[in-house]
């Protein structure tokens, strides 16, 4: 997410509109059948020889659930339910908000706007909302950068710098600073933090996105790759998923997504050395990558990034290797991709490579999850591509040691 976003507009949520999708499919049967025990015999006494006793078992660790296990018992409409990440006021939200999230058993939130109530109070909230939501357990997300992009701020949390200053420090210092937050955010419940910023903005360049904010670690690709993804393994040393945005970068746009149409990079190209900063953080381990939604007319001139297969399955998923989870950038209340039906933007996302579409919006929640069952429901293609984002989601909860469904 984009400072303006998290800055300048301010979203609550609000009555979700009635699902339309149609209901649940039954859980998959798990029931064995059991051997009856003998029924006594009256007198408790016996006239023949005295039975060998049987050895007493040795109790036996219950296995944790794995991926496949847990995929196999969702049905369709909780496995669309894992491909949505859905905005939640950090300081707090009411209970019909809860409840809608559980209504359509969300696979991750991202906690919007700016609190400063601290961790204990963000853990409380964040407590909440896993109890809401059945299934396997919600990813909570945030914006904590550093500078003007920090979402949680307040007692138990670090005021963070830009990552402008970040860029001063050495690699091993920010690793281990990033670490430290990375603690805090965890000890919020807080598994997902939406950064590090991997575009580059070139020295003299106007960036209204990125350097207008001082999002960059530096001025060329080599110095964000080493710090991008220093500040990426500091937080996998805390337990806590980077992620790499705004995939192919932003560095170089002359306007910012989240207030403007028609923003164009004419300048990157699918072997463009401003890529190496998402290549770094990629080789930390298992990030998650965000899409960007401007248009690079040189990759994919017909379409945001954000729904191009050339960009996201051709060159991220192609190019670079990568097959962790690409989260897209809002498509709830982003200007650029407006013009599109709230239910298409999901549907696009997903067709295109995709695997969790945020939207900082829940007002978008009930089109988009309409859009994503109707379409899997009557298309077996589509439907694949929901089980496999699915998988990739849970995986993601498996490294986390929250695949243990709630309930």
């Amino acid at each position: 997410m984009r400072a303006l976003v998290a800055v300048a507009v301010a979203v609550t949520l609000g009555a979700a509109t009635a699902c339309s999708a149609a209901p649940p499919e039954p859980p998959l049967a798990s029931a064995t059948p059991t051997t009856p025990l003998p029924t006594p015999t009256a007198g408790g006494t016996s006239t023949g020889p005295a039975p060998t006793p049987t050895p007493t078992p040795h109790p036996t660790a219950t296995p944790r659930p794995t991926v496949p296990s847990v995929l196999a018992r969702l049905p369709l409409a909780a496995r669309v339910g894992q491909l949505l990440m859905v905005g939640v006021p950090a300081g707090g939200t009411s209970d019909a908000a809860l409840r809608q999230l559980g209504r359509y058993r969300v696979g991750g939130v991202i906690l919007t706007g700016r609190s400063h109530a601290g961790t204990s109070a963000t853990a409380a909230l964040t407590a909440r909302v896993q109890a809401a939501v059945p299934g396997p357990a919600v990813l909570v997300a945030t914006d904590q950068e550093g500078g003007a992009v920090q979402v949680l701020t307040g007692p138990g949390f670090s005021a963070i710098p830009s990552a402008r200053s970040q860029g001063r420090w050495s690699a091993a210092e920010l690793r281990a600073r990033a670490g430290d937050w990375g603690g805090q955010l965890r000890a919020a419940g807080v598994r997902v933090n939406l950064a590090p910023v991997a575009d580059t903005v070139p020295p003299g360049v106007s960036n209204p996105p990125i350097g207008a904010f001082g999002r960059q670690y530096g001025s060329d690709p080599a110095t964000v790759a080493t710090h991008a993804a220093a500040f990426a393994a500091g937080l996998a040393d805390a337990g806590v998923v980077p992620t790499a945005k705004h995939f192919p970068g932003l560095g170089r746009v002359s306007a910012n997504t989240d207030v403007s149409s028609g923003v164009t990079d004419r300048v990157t190209t699918r072997t463009d050395p401003y890529l190496a900063p998402f290549r770094a953080v990629i080789r930390t381990g298992h990030p998650f990558v965000m899409m960007s939604s401007a248009v690079y007319s040189r990759i994919d001139p017909a379409q945001p990034a954000a729904f191009s297969p050339t960009v996201i399955t051709g060159l991220l998923r192609g190019d670079l290797g990568f097959d962790g989870v690409v989260v897209s950038d809002d498509l709830g209340a982003a200007r650029q991709v407006s013009a599109v039906a709230a239910g298409d933007r999901a549907v696009r996302f997903v067709a295109a490579g995709g695997d969790m579409v945020l939207t900082v919006s829940p007002a978008t929640l009930p089109a988009m999850f309409d859009a994503l069952y109707d379409r899997a429901a009557r298309d077996p293609a589509f439907r694949a591509r929901v089980d496999r984002s699915a998988e990739r989601v849970l995986l993601a909860k498996q490294r986390l040691g929250l695949v243990a469904p709630n309930g």
